[in-house]
């Protein structure tokens, strides 16, 4: 029975794929952002997402747990210093993924996978998106409702008008 086991292998052993979770969670706290499959990304995200969460409360308790997972001080220090510092605020969500298309070789579907935080053109594009946002109800309001019913009332009048010649001859 397969109860409870729904993250994808990736068509490797635990430690295999131990190991290739921990060295592009390191490539990509070093480089911000990793070019790969699809898939990968994927467990990638459930992967890193908890370790990074923990970065947020800089204790040596919290850096131990993370350096159990990824043996690199150097990803440590970054992650504790800078990341965690960008990430303080945010709830959740540290990375986001972006598909570009198909390898050529294999067709495999690839992305990239990035911190949310640290893509400058999307977050210049974010906040001027955020600016000229405006709420949509299906509701009209009063003035949309006064100038829908005003063409129709003076169509209306200009068609009465010539029945009320004809009757007053």
């Amino acid at each position: 029975m397969r109860h409870n086991k729904k993250f994808n292998h990736l068509g490797r052993k635990k430690g295999h794929r131990d190991a290739m979770l921990a060295n592009m969670t390191i490539s990509l706290i070093q480089h911000k952002r990793i070019f790969t499959t699809l898939p990968k990304a994927k467990a990638l995200r459930v992967y890193a997402e908890p370790l990074i969460n923990r970065a947020k409360d800089d204790s040596t308790t919290s850096r131990r747990v993370v350096f159990s997972y990824l043996q690199n001080k150097e990803a440590i220090k970054e992650l504790f210093n800078e990341i965690s510092q960008k990430i303080a605020n945010r709830p959740g969500g540290y990375l986001r993924i972006l598909k570009t298309g198909f390898r050529k070789g294999d067709g495999a579907q690839t992305c990239f996978i990035e911190f949310v935080d640290y893509n400058e053109n999307m977050l210049a594009a974010g906040k001027e998106k955020k600016q000229s946002r405006t709420r949509r109800s299906r509701r009209k309001s009063a003035a949309e409702k006064a100038e829908v019913a005003a063409p129709v009332t003076e169509e209306v009048k200009a068609e009465e008008a010539p029945a009320a010649e004809a009757k007053a001859e």
